[in-house]
């Protein structure tokens, strides 16, 4: 799985449960939430505050997409 700013944080879960981390890591700690499983990366980050290419970086590195 290639993930994007546009990838909902649901899909990236479902791939790999181990990258819940990544969003913990940033202080997204509602990732069991409904709402939170529809969204895209890029929303959630503008939300919380933080850099969304910086995570994708990091989530795409883990699954090894380089």
């Amino acid at each position: 799985m290639k993930v994007t700013k546009e990838t909902l944080i649901g899909d990236v879960l479902d791939f790999n449960v181990d990258t819940a981390r990544f969003f913990f890591e940033i202080g997204m700690h509602c990732l069991g939430c409904p709402h939170s499983r529809g969204e895209s990366i890029e929303e959630a980050c503008q939300v919380h505050g933080t850099d969304a290419d910086e995570l994708v970086k990091n989530i795409n590195e883990f699954l090894g997409n380089n």
